[in-house]
């Protein structure tokens, strides 16, 4: 289920203890630190295994470099956008939220307003909470076109080393074979490397998504309640 699918509920109170919700909401910090300490503990064990170092060595474009780096932008994304919808659901639990925060500018923006309203003002809510964390989405899908973009680019580069005059001369065969394998490594790691942080990142993206629809469907509820006084 995505936000963008997510359709305004029909008028009922609010329901769930706070306990739960509470619990809901560390989930979501909790769940983040699980999965990228599960993603640093697997990149620790292939550092001490001696398996990242060929994949640094044989860099020569660099792209890998860049794979990371762009890879690091996008988890630094998502803790921010973790720690944004912790801090709505926090305020969502409080009796007047603070208008400084989201959920305290749409009740106050929907107080004594008409079901239609309302339902309008959370159709512009669920854009910009789908707009926040779609950032995250879209440097997931990067890692995967740099890793294709590392892919041409290392077998351009093993092509290059392939000289048609020389391939008869037993002495340039070195030299060729050399420069084959060099593309081919490029070719084969910057793909591996953009598609294994494209799933890490995507798992990132897939606890904001779920925790941004539980975000506005709490939200809904309470709305729709207060509005029905």
């Amino acid at each position: 289920m995505t936000i963008a699918a997510l359709a305004v509920p029909e008028s009922r109170p609010v329901t769930g203890s706070a306990d739960s919700r509470a619990t809901w909401r560390w989930m979501i910090g909790f769940r983040f630190l699980l999965i990228n300490a599960v993603g640093l503990a697997l990149v620790g064990a292939g550092w001490a295994a001696g398996v990242l170092d060929p994949i640094f060595a044989t860099d020569t474009t660099h792209l890998v470099k860049l794979i990371v780096a762009v890879f690091v932008l996008g988890v630094v994304w998502s803790a921010q956008r973790a720690f944004m919808l912790a801090r709505e659901l926090n305020a969502l639990d409080q009796a007047r939220p603070s208008t400084t925060t989201r959920v305290g500018d749409w009740l106050q923006r929907t107080a004594g307003s008409d079901a239609g309203m309302r339902a309008n003002l959370a159709a512009a809510l669920k854009l910009k909470i789908a707009h926040r964390i779609a950032a995250v989405r879209h440097v997931a899908g990067a890692l995967v076109l740099l890793g294709l973009i590392g892919t041409v680019v290392g077998f351009i580069q093993a092509l290059s080393g392939v000289q048609p005059d020389t391939v008869g001369d037993v002495a340039a065969i070195p030299g060729m074979v050399s420069k084959l394998l060099e593309g081919m490594a490029t070719a084969l790691y910057t793909t591996l490397v953009g598609s294994a942080l494209n799933i890490w990142l995507m798992l990132n993206y897939r606890l904001l998504e779920s925790g941004g629809v539980h975000l506005l469907a709490r939200l809904v509820e309470r709305g729709e309640s207060h509005g029905r006084l």
